[in-house]
């Protein structure tokens, strides 16, 4: 049976700050960011390489069963989905916030409304559930991405695109794999109603966070309500939100 290895080890770049490696099962991944240091503004620089050695084919035995392949891949994937607890939310990041949020987090949340959301006609609320919980999945490789990286929508989407593709390959396909990936895209295309609900959900969940944090530790984050003013899609997202900016008013 294959071994999952987990490792990360960073190194010193020369056109970002901090490169981060990790691997499993002989897949490396590469993502590389400029420090919160740096004197300019945190520019997030991101790719994923996929690599397989050939001393990694070599260790993984031929004769393994499908149920041990299974497993291996599920862990595998699992091991990587485990830098969406670790990575801190960049937006609270650059703002100076004390403990913020993971990636993980944020989706759990997310997953958590679409659940007590009420009942919306023609929209499928497993559906939302599922879509919640792997929409910012890709950023396990490629880091969270801001507006004020200076990396545009597009590139974004790309690297995103890639970094989905690797890790439904190291889930090892099949149907989990494609509902991922399919989940992703539709999330990414806002091309259904359960699409529009979860993306009016992630912009109230980052402001139900943001007046949370205003409370908690006295920041002024108000251009995280400025940015998503007037951009809610649903009557939902529309309601929660102004919900959340009476509040504010009203603390």
């Amino acid at each position: 049976m294959s071994r999952a290895i987990f490792k990360s080890t960073l190194l010193v770049g020369i056109s970002c700050s901090t490169q981060l490696r990790f691997t499993i099962n002989g897949a490396s991944f590469r993502a590389c960011r400029k420090s919160p240091s740096s004197s300019s503004s945190s520019r997030v620089s991101s790719m994923a390489t996929s690599e397989r050695s050939d001393a990694a084919a070599a260790s993984s035995p031929s004769s393994s069963s499908p149920a041990s392949r299974s497993s291996a891949s599920a862990i595998d994937f699992l091991t990587l989905c485990h830098r969406l607890k670790t990575t801190k939310r960049a937006g609270w990041v650059k703002k100076g916030v004390e403990n913020p949020e993971s990636i993980a987090d944020h989706m759990y949340r997310m997953g958590v409304m679409a659940l007590i959301a009420a009942d919306i006609p023609g929209v499928n609320r497993d559906k939302c559930i599922k879509m919640a919980i792997v929409h910012d999945i890709a950023e396990a490789i490629v880091g969270d991405i801001t507006p004020s990286d200076g990396i545009s929508k597009l590139e974004k989407s790309q690297r995103e695109q890639e970094a989905l593709e690797h890790m439904c390959k190291l889930l090892g396909g099949g149907p989990q794999a494609k509902e991922i990936a399919d989940l992703w895209t539709e999330y990414e295309e806002n091309t259904s109603l359960e699409a529009k609900v979860v993306k009016d959900l992630d912009k109230v969940e980052m402001i139900l966070q943001a007046l949370e944090y205003e409370n908690e530790q006295g920041k002024d984050l108000d251009e995280f309500f400025q940015s998503t003013a007037g951009k809610f899609q649903t009557n939902i997202g529309k309601a929660w939100a102004s919900e959340i900016a009476s509040r504010r008013r009203n603390h």
